[in-house]
């Protein structure tokens, strides 16, 4: 069984091809700027990258050209087409539906219902999807859920304190970056040998958020109704007082939606800094004197320390606490940060080893009660293998 991964964006697409008898990647690619004149299109298979500009209108097309390069006469890794078993989505936001499904007209209408709640995700996903349904409908498509690995979060951290009644509106902590923080758990698991871990799993990246995981479930995590909430992402706003909301909106003399739209685009560590949403420009930009740029970075900072804590009082502390993403795997001043002076809690960071790491990691002092790790995700594998099991179930 091949498995076509799929990750969207209003105007790329990139993807992943895994045979699911090994597991093991046979090939990567990606499309930029899908609509314009031309697009630069790239793909890696078999240790061979390929790269050029082609006119690609729309996402069908793109995932036709996708399906012309791996299938290749001579670079290709597939005989035929109709190899690929289906199409998985690391879809973002189903509110009643979750788990892994097929995309049928009622998840596609669930996702619709959403959009307004996941702006950034939702409507380019549901457009490709059903462009897909239409131009590709021998190739099954598979929605696997970030908010299903959620669902084990007990109610007194999935409930906000309003009126009863808004739940059955959806107005509930659903959590997102689920095949992240899944992978995290059972890679976990794998290395220490254990399924009865207490891990809090640190997904630091252009979006970021932290997961309390108890045995491998699920029971607490930063993020609630919408990727915009929890942690400052890198465009979004994170936690913030909806009271606020009147006050900027008689400011700025905005509407409501320009406001969510500053919220949701021009907030986070870009708004804050003022320097852009890359770490890496924002750390360079602070040590230069840019106050507003290491401000940012202190603002981020105190607000994974802030869930850390929370994590560490639900789970009654950790065994392992992981960074994972492309800030928490490279950014070593940030990990130090966030662990610093929490020698009391049992979490020792070794200066030395994060400095150096590559990798996945073990990065804690031998005096550490708590082992810190810092571990690449793997969330297109995790979305493959929930589309396999689905697919062998006959769902």
């Amino acid at each position: 069984m091949k498995v076509l991964v799929a990750n969207l964006g209003s105007t790329s697409f990139k993807y992943r091809l895994f045979d699911m008898e090994t597991e093991r990647q046979i090939a990567r690619g990606g499309i930029e700027r899908i609509g314009a004149a031309e697009s630069p299109v790239a793909a890696e298979i078999a240790g061979k990258r390929l790269e050029r500009m082609l006119p690609v209108p729309d996402h069908a097309a793109a995932v036709r050209c996708c399906l012309d390069q791996l299938t290749d006469p001579e670079l290709g890794c597939l005989k035929d087409a109709a190899e690929v078993s289906a199409i998985g989505f690391k879809a973002v936001h189903g509110g009643r539906i979750s788990g892994v499904r097929r995309v049928t007209e009622e998840v596609l209408a669930a996702m619709e219902e959403m959009s307004a709640t996941a702006p950034a995700h939702n409507p380019p996903y549901i457009r490709a999807m059903r462009l897909l349904s239409e131009k590709l409908p021998g190739i099954p498509l598979v929605a696997a859920f970030e908010t299903d690995f959620h669902r084990t979060i007990p109610d007194r951290n999935r409930y906000y304190a309003v009126p009863y009644e808004w739940a059955e509106w959806h107005v509930l902590r659903w959590g997102f970056h689920g095949a992240s923080h899944r992978y995290i758990a059972g890679r976990t698991a794998e290395l220490l040998g254990r399924n009865d871990l207490r891990v809090i799993s640190c997904h630091l990246g252009g979006s970021s958020s932290l997961c309390a995981i108890r045995n491998g479930r699920s029971v607490f995590t930063s993020m609630g109704l919408s990727p915009q909430t929890g942690l400052p992402n890198n465009n979004r706003v994170g936690d913030f007082d909806a009271f606020a909301i009147p006050i900027v909106m008689s400011k700025t003399g905005w509407t409501l939606e320009q406001t969510l739209q500053a919220l949701a685009n021009k907030s986070g560590l870009l708004g804050l800094s003022g320097v852009g949403t890359d770490m890496r420009d924002i750390r360079q930009a602070a040590a230069q004197g840019n106050a507003r740029a290491s401000l940012a970075i202190d603002v981020f900072t105190a607000s994974i320390r802030h869930y850390l804590g929370a994590c560490l009082v639900e789970l009654g502390g950790a065994d392992v606490v992981v960074f994972t993403g492309g800030i928490g795997e490279n950014d070593a001043e940030l990990r130090a940060a966030v662990c610093d002076g929490l020698e009391e809690l049992g979490i020792v960071l070794a200066p030395e080893k994060n400095r150096e790491a590559r990798g996945e990691c073990d990065i804690s002092d031998p005096r550490s009660r708590t082992r810190i790790w810092i571990m690449p995700t793997n969330e297109e594998l995790m979305v493959a293998r929930q589309v396999r099991d689905l697919l062998q179930a006959g769902g």
